[in-house]
């Protein structure tokens, strides 16, 4: 959808004699589906093991405001750029508690206000271990989110579950009691990187 255009408008362009603009409608299509690629990714297996829900650079961890998860709990900033793999995962085996669409603006994402202030989609997981709380947050690029499931619904660690278009921010809040294993400037892979292990 988003990368047939650029196509039509290279080859029009070209066809019209107009060779700097078709390169440039074609490698704007290159970009566009580079953005959209969703490689298979090799979730690892363990007994309590919290996966990045997203692709991107730790740009927070801190302790989170919130009451959602019933218990102390850590926040896990993921700041994704355009470059980045957009599609989001299940950080943990669990089953869809709620999911929540909360509008608002759209900052940069990389700004820690973005948290609380932009557009965002706030996804309540449950497992035996306790809950988890996966925020996927719209930046000042991402004007969509896309969330494939629902409540209920039973996910896999690695489990695909959105994505957000042109660039956004993910939070993960997980119990303090988990043992973290990232840190501020960290680059993670959404599925393959083990954020922590909750005990």
């Amino acid at each position: 959808m988003f990368i047939l255009p650029p196509i039509i408008l290279a080859a029009l362009m070209w066809a019209m004699g107009w060779r700097v603009g078709a390169v440039a409608a074609l490698v704007l299509a290159v970009a566009v589906a580079l953005f959209f690629r969703d490689p298979p990714r090799r979730i690892p297996r363990g007994e309590g093991l919290v996966v990045a829900p997203a692709d991107g650079t730790v740009v927070q961890v801190t302790r989170y405001p919130g009451d959602q998860l019933g218990e102390a709990a850590t926040q896990i900033s993921i700041f994704l750029s355009v470059l980045d793999v957009h599609v989001n995962r299940a950080p943990f085996p669990s089953v869809v508690e709620s999911v929540e669409y909360r509008p608002g603006s759209f900052r940069l994402a990389w700004q820690h206000e973005a948290s609380t202030a932009n557009e965002q989609n706030l996804i309540l997981l449950k497992a035996p271990g306790g809950r988890l709380l996966v925020k996927q947050i719209a930046g000042f690029l991402a004007r969509r989110i896309v969330c494939r499931i629902v409540p209920g619904q039973k996910l896999e660690a690695g489990e695909r579950i959105g994505m957000i278009r042109f660039g956004s921010r993910v939070d993960l809040i997980v119990p303090a009691r988990t043992e973290l294993a990232v840190k501020p400037g960290d680059h993670v892979k959404g599925g393959i990187s083990v954020i922590g292990a909750l005990r």
